[in-house]
Parts: C-alpha cells; sequence; structure tokens
C-alpha cells in the first residue's frame, strides 16, 4: 500500500524536462513556480521578473529557466 507523501507529488510539474533537470536546477525552477504571481495583467513583465529574482536567490543564471522554458514548450 501506497503512503500519501507517496501520491503526493512534490514536484510543480510532472514532465520529462522537469524529471531530467538536475536537483539545483529542478529547486530553481520549483521555486520559479511558487513565487510567480498567477494574478498579475502583465504576464511578460511578472515571467521575467520572477526569473530574476529566483535566478538572484539561488545564485544561477537565467538562462536556467528560459532555457526550461523553452523544453516545455518546444522551441
Amino acid at each position: 500500500m501506497q503512503r500519501v507523501s507517496q501520491l503526493i507529488s512534490k514536484e510543480p510539474v510532472d514532465t520529462p524536462t522537469f524529471k531530467s533537470l538536475s536537483p539545483r536546477h529542478k529547486d530553481v525552477v520549483t521555486d520559479f513556480y511558487d513565487n510567480l504571481n498567477y494574478d498579475n495583467d502583465d504576464v511578460v513583465k511578472e515571467v521575467e521578473t520572477t526569473i530574476d529574482k529566483v535566478s538572484m536567490k539561488h545564485n544561477t543564471e537565467t538562462d536556467v529557466i528560459y532555457n526550461y522554458i523553452d523544453k516545455e514548450l518546444g522551441v
């Protein structure tokens, strides 16, 4: 029998692209999803601002998130 913790995924998305990320990059992308304000009218500005904040917080390049988004979108 499975436990509740096994049924509830801690990952924000369940895609092959997300699963292929390193643990550090998974943390960055998860933090991006957690910090994104989905109610903001200016979506592009919100996404770019959140990417900048999360990248600074995790001391990573913004390309980590941009490349992830491109792969998810198939670009």
